[in-house]
């Protein structure tokens, strides 16, 4: 069953953000992974949202989305994005 990441953060340096998006994703290519969203920019409809970063990545499954999260390839470039954009990463399991 599908799962997805759900990153949220909030931009707050935007060179270590960009150095981070060049590595990630290829990162994401041996999980066979699809970036669903993306935006800097999102459309609250209800309640305050502290956060202005969102991504939404399609998983085969929760222990792929693990796997990917602890990769070598990934490892060598979460430092910049938590210093770039901290937030939270969760996983969701598809239904």
């Amino acid at each position: 069953m599908a799962a997805y990441v759900l990153a949220q953060g909030r931009v707050e340096d935007r060179d270590k953000l960009n150095q981070y998006l060049a590595g990630a994703g290829g990162s994401l290519a041996p999980f066979n992974a699809n970036v669903l969203a993306y935006t800097e920019e999102p459309e609250v409809i209800e309640g305050e949202v502290p956060n202005n970063r969102f991504v939404l990545i399609e998983f085969a499954d929760v222990e792929t989305a693990k796997a990917w999260y602890n990769s070598d390839d990934y490892a060598a470039v979460r430092g910049l994005r938590i210093e770039g954009a901290p937030g939270t990463l969760v996983i969701l399991p598809g239904m």
